[in-house]
């Protein structure tokens, strides 16, 4: 087991350097306004990102936590934010199970960012890809929660404006699509969810196009999916 340990982490690290800056910073950003706006110190940076570990979720939370928020509003406002999440991670389950006690770590880490590379991202010959798989997760949410708690440390101490960060979410989206893009088998996929996601903006706004656009995009895939397997086997 140890055999494969070390050679996965080594091919898996690299594809996940532009995840780490992303996280780091915007984990950071977490931290300070914890720290900042709710009271709260490294210890619940630390903890609130190994069991929410949700950015959105998490930045939400400060909010909930200084307006002294009720548990049920809580629950409500929380479960409206991740129910995008619903929709990607049932289309992972049968995949995750080919990986044993992984699973259960996988499918508990599973973000945007990891989802995407898990699709795009194959590791080398010889290379475990159950172990190659799990360490880009790990290491993703590693980065996450050394973010978190450097933010919470030095929250203290600096004066932080947090407006343009999300910029920095956006533009790893960006590069992920272009790796996307330049894999011909993949392109399909890549229209199918810009153009769904087009036709939603334009039906239902830009306030409530995210869960429409989600539901049809997994409904295109899954009609396309024969085809899509076939053209990625030749």
């Amino acid at each position: 087991m140890r055999s494969h340990l070390l050679p996965a982490l080594k091919d898996a690290f690299p594809h996940t350097i532009p995840i780490m800056l992303g996280y780091i910073f915007m984990g950071m950003a977490f931290g300070i306004l914890l720290q900042k706006e709710a009271g709260y110190g490294a210890l619940w940076a630390l903890m609130m990102s190994i069991i929410i570990y949700g950015g959105a979720t998490q930045f939400i939370s400060v909010g909930l936590i200084a307006g002294g928020v009720g548990l049920w509003e809580s629950f409500v406002i929380v479960s409206m934010i991740n129910a995008r999440q619903i929709f990607y991670s049932i289309s992972m389950l049968e995949h995750f199970k080919q990986m044993g006690k992984l699973r259960y770590y996988m499918i508990y880490s599973l973000t945007d960012e990891t989802l995407a590379l898990l699709n795009l991202k194959t590791p080398k010959q010889g290379i475990n890809k159950s172990y190659f798989e799990f360490f880009i997760s790990f290491l993703n949410q590693i980065y996450w929660i050394v973010g978190c708690v450097l933010g919470a440390l030095v929250g203290s101490s600096v004066d932080f404006n947090p407006q343009g960060l999300d910029f920095m979410m956006g533009a790893i989206f960006i590069v992920i699509f272009i790796e996307q893009w330049r894999k011909k088998s993949m392109r399909k996929s890549a229209l199918i969810g810009i153009g769904v996601s087009l036709i939603c903006l334009y039906i239902f706004g830009a306030q409530h196009f995210l869960i429409p656009s989600l539901i049809g995009i997994c409904l295109s895939l899954m009609l396309c999916r024969k085809p899509m397997e076939k053209a990625l086997e030749s």
